[in-house]
């Protein structure tokens, strides 16, 4: 095994499920997201060589992700079919085994939740999904391309205009 390769399979041991969870949000069925991330993984092979370490490998991995996302979405013409859905590892700590109408009411703001997300712009949902993701304001402003101070802005734009969203449609702040 070359050392590309060997290189190669550590990576996708460690970033496969973070891939995953990005493609999940710009495409709409499992099959779809088996694809693109498939085709982020052949576009990761592709230009390993050229990775540089100017940015951390992580950085790099997710720039590739949702670039070659984005290009999904305008190849596919879906760009309505950008959908952030929380699941459960993203949700683990909200939902506990206690008494099932507890249950019942979480899992209704987590789908009020989903819907308000998805009606943000698509910079937006991405800035939302990173950060569910725990990714750094640094690394979203290098895989975004924008300033860091500009990914807090914009956070804090967002977050604000989720809490409106959710007080308009379910009277509860989020």
């Amino acid at each position: 095994m070359t050392a590309k390769e060997e290189q190669f399979r550590k990576i996708v041991d460690e970033h496969q499920e973070r891939v995953w969870n990005i493609c999940r949000h710009y495409a709409r069925t499992e099959d779809d997201i088996q694809d693109l991330q498939q085709e982020v993984m052949i576009n990761v092979w592709r230009n390993l060589d050229s990775f540089r370490g100017e940015a951390a490998l992580s950085t790099w991995i997710y720039r590739i992700a949702v670039n070659t996302s984005l290009t999904y979405i305008m190849k596919e013409n879906r760009r309505s079919g950008f959908n952030l859905s929380l699941n459960n590892q993203s949700i683990e700590h909200l939902m506990h085994e206690d008494e099932t109408e507890q249950k019942l009411e979480t899992e209704q703001k987590l789908d009020a939740m989903n819907d308000v997300i998805n009606r943000l712009t698509v910079i937006d949902k991405l800035l939302i999904s990173l950060s569910i993701e725990k990714v750094s304001t640094r690394e979203m402003a290098e895989i975004i391309g924008i300033t860091e101070p500009n990914v807090r802005t914009k956070l804090h734009r967002i977050r604000e205009e989720l809490r409106t969203m959710m007080k308009g449609g379910t009277n509860e702040s989020i």
